[in-house]
């Protein structure tokens, strides 16, 4: 009871803190619409959540487990409820940009301390994936819930700055879970043994030299590019290329979001029977067929004024579909690389996961935003299409380097 109580109000800690770094593509609608910025201003608002994060790993990630998983989840969830009702009452673009920073330290604190619960949790590798997975689940549907309550408060939207009230309801449910972590019961012997030497960024460093990570290290960089991107334009995409009403927009990039959801849920059930190899490498074969099928269908679309649900093109359900084969690659990445490490080394490893992922995610998202401005939506998601087939090539990498163990 006390493993699945951990596990519950783990995975609704992460799902928060996804809901506000991956809000990120509809601040950066609003920000367009309500703040004036242009598309490569909204797009430092990527930069300043993953480049916060890539500053929270690297400075304090090996140093999370001596200070503790669970108190540093404590602390997260405080700092975000103050950050969120700051926010709501600023009501400017720099006071986004304040609130991404923000986000961006405590998500990469917190990813670091998710993943090295689970390594505490985990009975086994299997284990460890298949927790991995519903993790993650439950973090895109925490994604979807937070896109349709996004939406509703800009539908709802009269002044201009009613949208900002979201926060509020965010900043209540992390006060919460502070209060709720505050009184949770963990056992984090584990992750602290050999603490001086896990706990130094020459531990982190260390992780670089093992053959497979370079391999490892380079497909998540492409992953989170490809994701980030992806995730980040799509509701940009829904208005400027399909037409879409701007509350609507929002909504309908919840079909990505949806589909993340249950590829994230369904791969703890296939990767049970079959081995991650091939299965990773069908949904990248299939991303590309996705892409290459519907983007065609987005060109010479007009604005219609009735454009609705029953009559949307189709190509605003097709193509945000890619997220079902998207969803499995990058927990069951992380699964397999910290599986064959000890578990006083899951907190180096997820320092480093959190760095690259996050100048993906940044890399990805600056030249989204300027084949958007320049050149037109339908050429900055077929870009997509070269990082997918480097990470087919980082799996193989990964499989053919990766020992059963990591030890040095």
């Amino acid at each position: 009871m006390s493993r699945l109580r951990i596990l519950v109000t783990l995975a609704l800690t992460y799902a928060l803190l996804g809901v506000l770094m991956n809000s990120v593509g509809t601040v950066i609608l609003q920000s367009i619409r309500h703040f004036g910025a242009t598309k490569p201003m909204g797009s430092t608002l990527e930069a300043c959540k993953d480049l916060s994060v890539v500053v929270a790993a690297f400075l304090l990630a090996v140093r999370i487990p001596a200070f503790g998983y669970r108190r540093a989840l404590v602390a997260v969830m405080a700092v975000i409820a103050l950050a969120c009702l700051a926010a709501s009452f600023a009501n400017s673009f720099v006071a986004m940009q304040l609130l991404f920073v923000a986000t961006g330290l405590c998500f990469g604190i917190a990813k670091v301390a998710t993943y090295g619960t689970i390594g505490l949790l985990a009975r086994d590798p299997a284990d460890h994936a298949s927790v991995t997975g519903i993790v993650e689940g439950v973090f895109m549907v925490g994604l979807l819930v937070g896109v349709w309550l996004f939406g509703a408060f800009i539908g709802a939207d009269s002044t201009g700055g009613d949208w900002l009230h979201f926060y509020w309801l965010l900043g209540g449910i992390a006060a919460v879970l502070a209060v709720a972590w505050r009184a949770m019961p963990l056992d984090e012997t584990a992750a602290s043994v050999r603490g001086e030497r896990a706990g130094s960024v020459r531990a982190m460093l260390s992780l670089v030299a093992l053959p497979p990570t370079v391999a490892f290290l380079g497909g998540i960089f492409c992953y989170v590019l490809v994701e980030q991107s992806v995730g980040t334009w799509l509701p940009t995409f829904n208005s400027e290329v399909l037409h879409l009403p701007p509350a609507m927009s929002v909504q309908m990039s919840s079909i990505f979001v949806g589909a993340m959801a249950v590829g994230r849920l369904a791969s703890g059930v296939v990767l049970k029977r079959i081995d991650w190899l091939p299965v990773l490498l069908a949904c990248l074969a299939c991303i590309a067929l996705l892409i290459v099928a519907t983007l065609p269908a987005t060109r010479g679309l007009a604005a219609r004024a009735d454009v609705g649900w029953s009559n949307a093109p189709v190509a605003a359900y097709l193509f945000p579909l890619i997220g079902v084969f998207m969803a499995p690659i990058y927990p069951t990445l992380c699964s397999v690389a910290l599986s064959a490490l000890p578990r006083h080394r899951h907190a180096a490893m997820m320092g480093l996961i959190v760095i690259f992922s996050a100048l993906g995610g940044t890399i990805g998202s600056f030249v989204t935003s300027l084949l958007f401005q320049h050149i037109s939506g339908q050429i900055a998601f077929y870009a997509a299409l070269l990082p997918l087939a480097l990470i087919a090539l980082a799996l193989l990498q990964v499989r053919r380097r990766l020992p059963r163990t990591m030890t040095a």
